[in-house]
């Protein structure tokens, strides 16, 4: 492959890790040609974008980047593919289903959150990881939930006065 190639490539591959939030450094060496497919399938349907990548294009690209990925480049090793996604679990719980009917894919790294993962056993950690959004939602619940409780019990107790004013009316 010609350097302007390499160059093309990595200019692409560097634009769409750009485009989205979360990166999944994964092997899905030895899938047959029918899983690979079921894999791309339910990648597309879960919004996440599968790429198999050579692992020093990938590098070249990573350091084109922002962010800092240095801690990603012990696992470029081997067959690699990259998993692309804008929400930060939706990745890990796609490999974790997938996984309950075949050996791969196997999680090497991820960029979620703005922190990196390291290894298969990471991946529990990543499937229960909270997007900021979903934190937002629950902090909001939160702060609700005591201002909820107050307007039930004024509603309830603007009820209750209601009857002994009623029942009291009647005696008189």
């Amino acid at each position: 492959m010609k350097r302007e190639e390499k160059q093309v490539i990595i200019d692409n591959l560097t634009e769409q890790i750009k485009s989205y939030k979360h990166l999944y450094v994964s092997d899905i060496s030895e899938l047959n040609a029918e899983a690979t497919q079921a894999l791309r399938r339910e990648c597309f349907k879960a919004g996440i974008k599968l790429i198999q990548v050579k692992n020093t294009l990938l590098k070249v690209a990573l350091d084109g980047l922002e962010n800092n990925y240095e801690e990603l480049y012990s696992v470029l090793a081997g067959s690699s593919a990259i998993m692309l996604s804008e929400t930060g679990n939706a990745p890990a719980k796609l490999i974790k289903e997938f996984r309950k009917s075949h050996d791969k894919p196997v999680l090497k790294a991820a960029y979620v959150e703005e922190c990196i993962y390291v290894g298969e056993n990471q991946l529990e950690a990543l499937v229960s990881v909270k997007s900021k959004e979903e934190l937002l939602g629950d902090l909001i619940g939160l702060l609700q939930a005591p201002m909820q409780r107050l307007v039930s019990a004024l509603e309830s107790g603007k009820n209750t006065i209601g009857g002994v004013l009623k029942t009291l009316e009647d005696r008189a």
